[in-house]
């Protein structure tokens, strides 16, 4: 049987836990749960949850139009007690410790993991909770917003974008194949591959160019595409990426042309007027996750004495423009506070 050929056995609908109700995690579960699976969303940012309480479900738009009311159930950590075939992680780096702490509880040796967050250093964290043949990693190139509580925009029409999975053992089984159906089912579009590493660091690297680039300088990512000079800067970043991987023995899907002609279809034609994941945290005062992405394929880079220097400035670079944000954010709230004496004085 070929890797992506799936049996019959595989038609049995599937119990999920979505660790994460923000953008991907709503995309991914409401696609699902149409698909006619079970799904709970189990989140913690208290104003989305109340919203959603409120009024009794998610508002769900597909390119801002058609918006309308889509029921979920929605759990905190610690309300959550259901026993699901499978969670599906979807929060920040900087996060998921926190989630899998307060999630402990109801995790058993019989559930598996899936993921396709973005950057890397999750896989590590999840190990430490779920055995490494029931843990599958993935990537997603799907455009999703959270223009605030209680509500989604699903970016691009119905089955818009693509994705890859692979179990960690590389060993794909039942539960892996039941998990592919289900992703095809709800027009992901699954791929299922069989190198884990090589998998998530090619989107790591795709990450590393759009999401660091718009980011730094607030544009959407057809801005970014449509810059004479975005093939150079793209490719700086991608050949240092590839170098690193090429001393770490990662054998990554796509070759470096084949990454840029991806990301110029990305950028130009699949989604021009989106703005990545990473530019909607910092406008937003929230971290970035550029240290888990451009950073940490420096990191790599110096373990396998290579010099990311490309890598290392971008990192800087968007780290500076939260520093610019937070420190723009002071003298509004200074000249606030200082307009608001002047009224009282």
């Amino acid at each position: 049987m070929g890797i992506n050929d799936i049996p019959n056995w595989c038609m049995i609908d599937m119990k999920f836990a979505m660790i994460g109700a923000g953008a991907m995690g709503l995309r991914y579960g409401i696609l699902l749960q149409e698909a006619g699976n079970d799904v709970t969303f189990i989140d913690t940012w208290q104003p989305h949850i109340d919203r959603i309480r409120e009024q009794g479900g998610v508002y769900v738009m597909r390119d801002h139009k058609d918006r309308h009311l889509t029921k979920i159930k929605l759990e905190t950590p610690e309300s959550y007690n259901g026993d699901p075939d499978m969670f599906i992680f979807f929060v920040k780096q900087m996060q998921l410790d926190g989630y899998l702490k307060r999630c402990a509880h109801f995790f058993n040796d019989r559930q598996y993991a899936f993921t396709c967050m973005n950057g890397m250093g999750h896989i590590e964290k999840l190990q430490k909770y779920f055995a490494d043949d029931k843990i599958i990693g993935g990537t997603a190139l799907i455009a999703t917003v959270l223009p605030g509580p209680g509500e989604v925009d699903f970016m691009g029409k119905r089955g818009a974008g693509k994705m890859n999975m692979c179990p960690l053992d590389e060993k794909p089984d039942e539960m892996t194949h039941k998990l592919f159906n289900e992703l095809d089912k709800a027009q992901m579009h699954p791929t299922l591959t069989d190198d884990f590493t090589g998998t998530l660091m090619t989107k790591v690297i795709f990450n590393s160019v759009i999401n660091t680039l718009c980011t730094m300088f607030e544009i959407p990512m057809g801005e970014l595409g449509n810059f004479k000079g975005f093939y150079s800067m793209g490719r700086q970043l991608i050949d240092e990426a590839y170098d690193i991987c090429a001393r770490a023995d990662i054998h990554l899907v796509s070759t470096r042309d084949e990454e840029m002609t991806a990301l110029d279809r990305n950028v130009r034609i699949d989604m021009p007027l989106h703005y990545p994941s990473m530019y909607q945290d910092m406008i937003k005062d929230r971290p970035t996750e550029v240290d888990y992405i451009n950073g940490y394929i420096a990191e790599l880079g110096r373990k396998y004495h290579y010099e990311a220097a490309t890598h290392l400035f971008v990192t800087q670079a968007v780290h500076l423009a939260e520093f610019h944000r937070q420190n723009e954010a002071k003298k509004r709230a200074a000249k606030r506070q200082a307009e608001l004496q002047r009224q009282t004085a």
